[in-house]
């Protein structure tokens, strides 16, 4: 999207929030005491790289949506690469604040009437210490939208913030007391000390541990290896996500996510919003996975 397009999109969020009026995406949650039932395997990759960052996720509802994050002046960029750096694409502005505006209009709940956390993955991408303590700085201005950690336990909110990317950010956030943020495990985390408290997602590379890319059965051995991993996660609390997975549409896709819902891997990564959604509406239980 070119910088002014993204300038006038970002305009409009912003005066629908400062007047108070919900912006038409926020109405498509329904006029009832539920809203749209919300999509928990769902996790939209590059999130910010859709026409309308989080609202077309809602929209196809999406229930866990990734953000990547550079600091650069103290403030805090969403892009995928730095030549994408615009000043105006802050998390707070993309993110942060329409979430608030989107829970104080649906009662608690980005979906209304559906008990379920909104996951936040936010991925960064510049130095994890300093990058964090901005995050986590931003994160505490919004009390009671975020789910929080103090005192070994853990209360959950309408919208739960999960740290990936740089891993210089782990030993911060294991290192608080009281935190609004969560931490992005790997696969050499799993059974390791840390609890779900701490870490309550394992992600990962798909092509580092299958090389099974949906063409064909799945090898037994690959199979096996999936519903192991994602066994001993639920054994400790935590939910599974792998990227680099198959993500054109085909049936290569659809056989790979086939196996990983029967597989009940959590969170299913694309950016073909309305594909998944169309998946998982055809192919998942309708209660899907647990909502954390």
């Amino acid at each position: 999207m070119a910088p002014t397009t993204r300038r006038r999109a970002l305009g409009t969020f912003a005066a629908a929030l400062a007047t108070g009026v919900a912006a038409p995406q926020l109405a498509h949650a329904g006029a009832g005491p539920r809203g749209p039932r919300p999509l928990p395997r769902a996790h939209a990759h590059n999130d910010y790289d859709h026409p309308r960052p989080l609202f077309d996720a809602l929209d196809h509802r999406f229930a866990s949506v990734e953000a990547d994050i550079y600091l650069v002046d103290g403030e805090l960029l969403v892009a995928h690469d730095p030549v994408d750096l615009d000043p105006e694409r802050t998390l707070a502005a993309l993110y942060l604040a329409p979430l608030a505006a989107r829970v104080r209009a649906q009662h608690g709940s980005v979906y209304r009437g559906r008990r379920l956390s909104l996951q936040l993955l936010v991925d960064i991408k510049t130095e994890g210490d300093a990058t964090y303590r901005e995050l986590d700085r931003q994160l505490r201005r919004y009390p009671g939208l975020f789910t929080t950690y103090a005192r070994g336990r853990v209360r959950t909110g309408p919208v739960t913030a999960v740290v990936s990317g740089d891993r210089a950010a782990g030993p911060v956030i294991a290192a608080q007391r009281t935190r609004s943020a969560f931490y992005d495990g790997r696969l050499t985390d799993l059974g390791g000390p840390a609890p779900a408290g701490l870490i309550p997602l394992i992600s990962d590379n798909w092509t580092n541990t299958f090389t099974w890319q949906g063409s064909g059965p799945m090898p037994p051995a690959e199979r096996a290896r999936l519903r192991g991993i994602v066994s001993a996660a639920h054994a400790r609390g935590q939910r599974v996500r792998f990227w680099a997975t198959p993500d054109v549409a085909g049936p290569e896709r659809d056989a790979v996510w086939a196996e990983s819902i029967a597989a009940d891997v959590d969170h299913l990564n694309t950016d073909d919003l309305a594909g998944l959604e169309a998946f998982l509406d055809a192919h998942d239980r309708p209660h899907g996975t647990r909502a954390r």
